[in-house]
Formats: structure tokens, sequence, C-alpha cells
């Protein structure tokens, strides 16, 4: 499996999981809310909204136009303090974030 496909395959895992718990949403928010200057748009989406309507979609769009992916990135240490520690799915949320970030630390998932 290459590095691309690896990534494909830790968005598609981080999008079921989400939908597994109903955290996945059918209506994007409003135009409005992506014009946000804030990291995470964390003044007008939610965490998941973000990762849903954001990262996921960014990311497929970088591999599907063959362009390079960003190097060492991480989303886990935002979540870790977006989300509360009584969360229900905070820490599976978590778990699938990091394999995210060890693909882009050059590290294996």
């Amino acid at each position: 499996m290459t590095h691309n496909d690896s990534v494909r395959a830790q968005l598609h895992a981080i999008e079921a999981l989400l939908r597994h718990h109903q955290l996945w949403q059918e209506t994007a928010p409003q135009p409005e809310a992506f014009e946000s200057t804030q990291p995470f748009c964390l003044d007008t989406l939610e965490p998941f909204e973000w990762l849903q309507w954001v990262l996921i979609p960014r990311l497929h769009a970088l591999l599907d136009g063959g362009y390079p992916l960003p190097h060492d990135f991480a989303v886990a240490p935002y979540y870790e303090m977006a989300l509360d520690a009584q969360h229900p799915v905070r820490e599976v949320v978590l778990i699938e974030l990091q394999r995210l970030d060890t693909l882009f630390s050059g590290g294996q998932a």
C-alpha cells in the first residue's frame, strides 16, 4: 500500500467512525462558517464539523489531484484539547487521529 493509499484509508476510517457514532452531518454548515480566519475554524465550526467539512475533503482533494501532502502535520493535539474529557467517543477519535498524524510524521500507522 502506498503512502497516499494509507492516508486515504485512514480518512475513510475516520469518516466511518464519525458515521458510526452519528457525528456525520448530512447538511453542510452555512458558507460563512468556512470564512473563519481562526485555526480549525474554531469560532465557526464544531470540532467534528471541521473534520467532516474541511480536513477530510481537503486531504482527499490533494490526493485526487496528485498534489503533495503536508509534512509534520498533526490534528490530534487540537482534539485532545477541544473535546471534553467526558465526550463518549473522545478516546476512539483520538486514536484514529493519531494514526492519521503518524502518516504525516513519517511513521507507520
